[in-house]
C-alpha cells in the first residue's frame, strides 16, 4: 500500500515519494532559471534564488491550489528591469513589496474570479505563445563568451552540448515506458551529471553561469525616502507587476485545473502571491508569480498535492546554505533539455486537431495572442490585446442578432417581439426595426426575449419613444425583466417612464 498521509487541504491525497522526487525535479529546473533571470535583470545572482524560495514556500502552503509552482519568473522581473537601472536595487524591493500589497487587495476584493472571461482561444494563443517562448531561450545555452562577445558554440563543445541535451531529451521520453514511479527529469538530470562527472566532460555548468552560494534570506527594509515622490516613482512598476503576476498566476491556476480536472480559488491565490511578494520586498527577494514551465515539470512528474511545492523550495533553500558545490557541477545541457521538453508538453497540440471546426475570428485571436507572446514578451498585454479583440467580436455577432417579429392584432394595436439583447453595439439595428410614420396611433415593444443591457439601449429607447410623441402616437414596452425596469428607474434623468402593473401587460412603461 502506497503511504498516503491528507497534507494542508484535507480532500487532497499525497504520495509522499512522487511528491518529494516531484519537488527535487522542480528545484532542478528553477535554479538556474531563477539565476538567469536576475543576472538578466542586473540584480545580485542570489536574489533570484530568495525569491524562488520565498515565492515557492509561501505559496505551496497558502496558495490557490495543489501543484501550482511559484518562483521569480521572467515576466515579473523584466518589468522591473528599467526601474533597476533608473533608480536601483532599493526601489525594486519597494516596488515588489507594493505590488503584494496590490495583489491582497485584489483578492479581498474576490476580484480573480474575472480570469475566467479569458475565452478559449486567447488560452491556446496564451500557452503555445509560452511553449515556443520557453523553447526558443533554450538556445542561449548554445552560446559563449569569447573576449567580451557572445558567439554561437562551434566545433567539440557544441557536438558535446547538442549530444548532452539529446540524450536528456531521450531519457525523458523513453524511461517512463520502463518505470513511472521516478519522475524521469530527475533521472535524465542525474544520469548526465554522473556521466559528464565520471568521464570529465568539459561543459557547460551551473556554476559557469553564476555563484548559487549564500546564507538565510536577511531581514532588509528597503532605504528609500518615504515620500509621495517616491511612491510616483514605484506605484507604476508596482501595478503593472502585480497585474503581470496575478494574470500569469490565473492563466497558470486555470491551466492546472484543465490538466487536474479540479478547480483551485484564484483569490486565495492572489492573497498568497501579493504575500509572498510582500515577503520578497523584506528579504533581498526580486519577486516573482507562478511559472508555467514549473508547474508543468512538477504536474508531469505526478505531484497533484501542496507537499512538492514545499519540498522544491526547502531544497532550494539547502543548496543555497549547503549544496553550492554540488549543484554547480550540475551539466546546464541536461537542465536545457528538461526544459525543451516541458516546451513541448507545453504546447497545445490540440488545438491543430479543431483548428478547422473553430470560427476564423477565433483562430485570429488565438494566433494574434501567440504572436504577441513571442514578440514581446509580455503575456499580459497578449492576453488583455486577446480579450479585447474577443469581446469586440462578440460584441459585433451579437448585435446581428438582434430581430423583431411584427403583427398587428384584432385591436389595431401592433406588436414588435424583439430577440436579442439591446446594447451599444445593437442600437442601430434596433432603431432599423421601427416605421414610426407608419404604425397605427398604439404600438407595444415586448422585450420578453429580449433585454436593455447598457445605457446605449436606455438611450435607444428614449429617443424611440419621442420619435412616437412627436407624430402623436403612443408607445407601450411589455415584459421587461427586473433588472431592465431597475435599469431604468436608475436612468430617470435620461428618459421619464411611468411604470404600471396590470394584468394584459404585467409590466408597461408608457410615455407619450
Amino acid at each position: 500500500m502506497k503511504p498516503y498521509l491528507r497534507l494542508f487541504d484535507f480532500s487532497q491525497k499525497v504520495d509522499y515519494k512522487v511528491e518529494i522526487l516531484a519537488g527535487l525535479t522542480v528545484a532542478m529546473t528553477m535554479i538556474p532559471e531563477s539565476l538567469s533571470f536576475a543576472i538578466l535583470a542586473g540584480f545580485p545572482p542570489l536574489v533570484g534564488l530568495y525569491a524562488a524560495f520565498i515565492m515557492g514556500l509561501v505559496t505551496a502552503i497558502f496558495g490557490g491550489r495543489p501543484g501550482l509552482v511559484s518562483g521569480g519568473a521572467g515576466a515579473t522581473v523584466v518589468v522591473l528591469i528599467a526601474l533597476m537601472q533608473s533608480n536601483g536595487l532599493e526601489y525594486v524591493f519597494a516596488a515588489v513589496a507594493l505590488a503584494g500589497i496590490i495583489q491582497i487587495i485584489v483578492g479581498l476584493l474576490k476580484l480573480g474570479k474575472f480570469i475566467r472571461l479569458v475565452p478559449q482561444p486567447v488560452m491556446y494563443g496564451f500557452v503555445n505563445g509560452l511553449a515556443v517562448i520557453i523553447f526558443m531561450a533554450q538556445f542561449e545555452q548554445f552560446k559563449t563568451v569569447i573576449n567580451g562577445e557572445v558567439s554561437w558554440l562551434t566545433g567539440s563543445p557544441l557536438i558535446i552540448m547538442a549530444g548532452l541535451v539529446a540524450l536528456t531529451i531521450a531519457i525523458v521520453v523513453f524511461f517512463p515506458k520502463i518505470t513511472k514511479a521516478v519522475p524521469p527529469s530527475l533521472v535524465a538530470i542525474i544520469v548526465v551529471f554522473l556521466i559528464v562527472l565520471g568521464f570529465g566532460i568539459d561543459t557547460k555548468t551551473v556554476s559557469d553561469i553564476a555563484s548559487v552560494s549564500g546564507g538565510f534570506p536577511p531581514f532588509h527594509i528597503p532605504e528609500i525616502p518615504l515620500n509621495l515622490n517616491t511612491l510616483e516613482i514605484i506605484l507604476p512598476y508596482a501595478v503593472v507587476m502585480a497585474g503581470v503576476g496575478l494574470t500569469e498566476g490565473l492563466l497558470t491556476l486555470n491551466l492546472v485545473d484543465e490538466i487536474t480536472g479540479t478547480r483551485g480559488n484564484g483569490n486565495r491565490e492572489c492573497i498568497a502571491q501579493g504575500s509572498a511578494n510582500i515577503l520578497n520586498g523584506f528579504f533581498f527577494g526580486m519577486g516573482g508569480c507562478p511559472m508555467i514551465a514549473q508547474t508543468l515539470v512538477n504536474l508531469s512528474a505526478g505531484a497533484r498535492a501542496r507537499l512538492s511545492g514545499i519540498v522544491a523550495a526547502l531544497t532550494i533553500l539547502l543548496i543555497i546554505l549547503f549544496g553550492a558545490p554540488i549543484i554547480g557541477l550540475v551539466p546546464m545541457a541536461a537542465l536545457t533539455g528538461v526544459m525543451i521538453m516541458v516546451a513541448i508538453g507545453t504546447f497545445e497540440w490540440a488545438s491543430f486537431k479543431v483548428i478547422n471546426k473553430m470560427p476564423k475570428q477565433d483562430i485570429f485571436v488565438g494566433i494574434l495572442v501567440a504572436v504577441i507572446t513571442v514578440w514581446l514578451h509580455n503575456l499580459a498585454l497578449a492576453v488583455l490585446i486577446g480579450v479585447i479583440i474577443s469581446a469586440l467580436v462578440f460584441a459585433w455577432e451579437s448585435a446581428k442578432r438582434i430581430r423583431a417579429k411584427k403583427y398587428i392584432d384584432d385591436k389595431g394595436i401592433k406588436h414588435y417581439e424583439i430577440y436579442g439583447p439591446l446594447f451599444f453595439a445593437s442600437v442601430s439595428a434596433f432603431n432599423d426595426k421601427f416605421d414610426v410614420l407608419n404604425d397605427p396611433i398604439e404600438v407595444i415593444i415586448d422585450f420578453s426575449e429580449s433585454k436593455v443591457v447598457d445605457m446605449s439601449g436606455i438611450d435607444a429607447l428614449n429617443k424611440l419613444t419621442e420619435r412616437y410623441k412627436n407624430v402623436g402616437k403612443k408607445l407601450h414596452l411589455r415584459h421587461l425583466s427586473s433588472d431592465c425596469l431597475k435599469l431604468l428607474n436608475n436612468a430617470s434623468e435620461i428618459i421619464e417612464v411611468n411604470i404600471l402593473e396590470d394584468p394584459t401587460y404585467k409590466v408597461a412603461v408608457d410615455h407619450l
